[in-house]
């Protein structure tokens, strides 16, 4: 069964840094992982993708420098550091997984399976 569990959310200020992580499970073969958020209101966005063969990795205009993704093999998840975060930051987060190398590695459509969320909130 597959399984995407992220961790990590909470409330912090702006300013402040949050490491979340997603553990991967029950996916036979995986070519890139990504990390998206949701706001109220908004549609889903991609934020950082991984490609797991190459390490070659993209990141959202807006979070660039600020954000990295990464895989921690020590504890078998990918993590994505949030630095200087901003309340504009404020969203549910979620990672996702994908079989396939096709399509903008930062559109939603792009994954086939995906975690429940875990929720930060930036608050001024």
């Amino acid at each position: 069964q597959v399984q995407l569990v992220e961790s990590g959310g909470g409330s912090v200020q702006a300013g402040g840094s949050l490491t979340l992580s997603c553990a991967v499970s029950g996916i036979d073969y995986i070519s890139r992982l990504g990390w998206f958020r949701q706001a109220p209101g908004k549609e889903r966005e991609g934020v950082a993708a991984l490609y797991i063969a190459t390490g070659v990795t993209n990141y959202a205009d807006s979070v660039k420098g600020r954000f990295t993704i990464a895989q921690d093999n020590a504890k078998s998840t990918l993590d994505l550091k949030m630095n200087s975060l901003r309340p504009d930051d404020t969203a549910m987060y979620y990672c996702a997984a994908s079989p396939y190398y096709a399509g903008d590695e930062l559109l939603p459509s792009a994954y086939d399976n995906w975690g429940q969320g875990t929720q930060v909130t930036v608050s001024s």
